[in-house]
Formats: structure tokens, C-alpha cells, sequence
């Protein structure tokens, strides 16, 4: 990506310095232009997720090295409006959603790799698509790379009212498994609408308590406490699996079952899977869609947990 030509500007959410949610400013920055294999991405919304507080705060350096200032946001939706050398099959008017491991998401125009980026889904509004990259790879690759969930197995999923948790619920129910979802009484409506066997108030209830009976898969979503963790153990069959994407998980010794922490990676092909399953219908998009400028707030109520479900910020 190289910088834009004198007088071709945008608005993008940049951090300026690590820290707070106030070294975010929204401002008028240089309009990327697309390197070889890249396309310029008209952006229709991008995607909040909770790694970027990480990234804000400077505790991502160590996985992706940025230093201020950057542009925020590592997933996004839009149209594509230019493309770089060597881009087959993709070209100007095209809608498409990705991943930018890169970041620089949270503008009104992104530079991205054009081979991590596939065609939007056709069936909800192109902004809605946002929601699905990082959130939809997270939950596909607990549930069927860690996990390898089959058709009957009974799950729980601790933090199933975020984000993660949308996709992990759905997915998990187009595969057969019947569901145990624990969450936030926010989240509770939501989820029944999933096809949940059951919905758990995290805030009456803890969540090893939640649950008769042995399951096939404990699924973490939620950062929680590395005892609360290991009081899941105890839960998972012989045979079967405790898979988090926060805190490090632990099973008791003889348990018979595996235990796994992971980050997910970006996967075009897994992706294209998921745009097809949410136009056959089989999965849904619940998004609450806010201005882009008032990114530094949704940073905010993140971080004092106000945050329902999967946010988009729209230009």
C-alpha cells in the first residue's frame, strides 16, 4: 500500500499514541492506493471486536507490530473501487468482506489483499457483512478444527452473547449439536432465537453450575478467570473437548478429554463457506450498526461492558 496523491483524503479512525480510548481521533487522512495484488475498498462498515482495545492499548505489538499512528479495524465490508497489478477476478463495483490482518479497516477507503477478501453475501445489507469475518472464523475453527462438533453432541458455550458467540451458536445448531448458551440477560431473546436448548443468566448463575450431565464440548468465549476456566474441566466427557479463545484451559488429570486455547487465523476459503450459509439462510446477522466517528465511545462501553452482540461502525 502506498500513499494517496496529493488532495485524495478520507476520515479514518487513527491511534495516535498507545493508551486510553481518547487516542482515537477520527480525522482526515491520505486515501490509500493499492499495491500489487491489493484492491481500494470503498468502505461500507467496519467491525468493532474486543482484540482492538489490545491493539489500541499497545498490547497486541507483540502479535502485530504497529506503532502509532495506524488506522483501526481488522475486518470490513465494502465495494471495491480500483485494483492494483495481478488481481484476477475481482474489479470495480464488486461487494466484498474480509479479514485485513494489517488493520486500517476503520475508514471510509482500505487497501486490502485482495486474496482475503471474498464476495458479500447477497441476502442482508452490506454493511451487516462486517460483522462476519473474525467473529465467524473464531467460532468455525473452535467448533470444527479444535473441537470437531458432530451432529448430537450437547455443548455449552460460556460468552455466547457476543460477537464470537452469535456465529458459535448458530453454527453449532446447523451442525446438530444441541446448545447450552450462557450469557447476559441482554443477549437472552437473541439467543432462544438461535434454537438454543437453553439460556443461562451469567449473572444469577455460574456457569460450571449451569449444566446436568456431561457434554461433548465446553466452549469459552468470555475472559474470564483461569479458575473459573479449569471449574469447567470437570463437565467434559471422556472424549470430548474444552476449547477457549481467552484464558488458558485445564482438564483434571485421567479426564480422557482435550483442552485447548487458541487465536484464529484467516481463511478465504472458510469464509466463502460461511457467506454461503448465511444466504442459504441457515445463519443469521445480528449487528447494531453505529457512526464510525464515534468509534473512541464504543471503545468505551466495551470496556465497561455495555456492548451487546456484534457492533459495526459505518462511515
Amino acid at each position: 500500500m502506498t500513499s494517496s496523491p496529493a488532495g485524495t483524503t478520507m476520515m479514518a479512525a487513527r491511534v495516535h499514541a498507545f493508551g486510553a480510548p481518547d487516542v482515537i481521533r477520527y480525522e482526515e487522512v491520505p486515501r490509500p492506493v493499492p499495491g500489487p495484488g491489493e484492491v481500494l475498498v470503498r468502505v461500507a462498515a467496519a467491525a468493532f471486536n474486543p482484540s482492538d482495545i489490545g491493539f489500541r492499548a499497545g498490547l497486541m505489538r507483540d502479535v502485530v507490530p504497529m506503532e502509532p499512528p495506524f488506522v483501526l479495524g481488522s475486518e470490513a465490508a465494502g465495494t471495491v473501487v480500483a485494483a492494483g497489478g495481478g488481481v484476477p477476478g475481482l474489479g470495480p463495483g464488486d461487494r466484498v468482506v474480509g479479514r485485513l490482518d494489517r488493520g486500517g479497516a476503520a475508514a471510509e477507503y482500505v487497501a486490502a489483499p485482495a486474496a482475503d477478501l471474498v464476495r458479500a453475501p447477497a441476502s442482508i445489507p452490506l454493511a451487516h457483512a462486517a460483522a462476519v469475518p473474525v467473529a465467524g472464523l473464531t467460532a468455525w475453527q473452535a467448533l470444527f478444527e479444535h473441537a470437531d462438533l458432530a451432529a448430537g453432541d450437547r455443548v455449552l458455550i460460556n460468552g455466547a452473547g457476543g460477537g464470537v458467540g452469535m456465529f458459535a451458536v448458530q453454527l453449532a445448531r446447523h451442525a446438530g449439536a444441541r446448545v447450552i448458551a450462557v450469557a447476559g440477560p441482554r443477549g437472552a431473546d437473541r439467543l432462544r432465537g438461535y434454537g438454543v436448548e437453553r439460556v443461562v443468566d451469567r449473572t444469577r448463575t455460574a456457569p460450571h453450575e449451569a449444566v446436568d450431565g456431561p457434554v461433548d464440548l465446553v466452549l469459552n468465549l468470555a475472559a474470564i478467570p483461569p479458575a473459573e476456566a479449569a471449574a469447567f474441566g470437570p463437565l467434559v466427557r471422556p472424549g470430548g473437548a474444552l476449547v477457549s479463545i481467552t484464558v488458558p484451559v485445564e482438564l483434571p488429570a485421567g479426564s480422557g478429554a482435550t483442552a485447548t486455547r487458541f487465536v484464529a487465523r484467516n481463511d478465504a476459503a472458510q469464509l466463502a463457506e460461511l457467506v454461503a450459509l448465511i444466504d442459504a439462510g441457515a445463519v443469521r446477522v445480528d449487528v447494531t450498526a453505529r457512526p464510525l466517528a464515534d468509534l473512541a465511545d464504543v471503545h468505551r462501553d466495551a470496556e465497561a461492558g455495555r456492548l451487546n452482540g456484534k457492533t459495526v461502525l459505518v462511515p
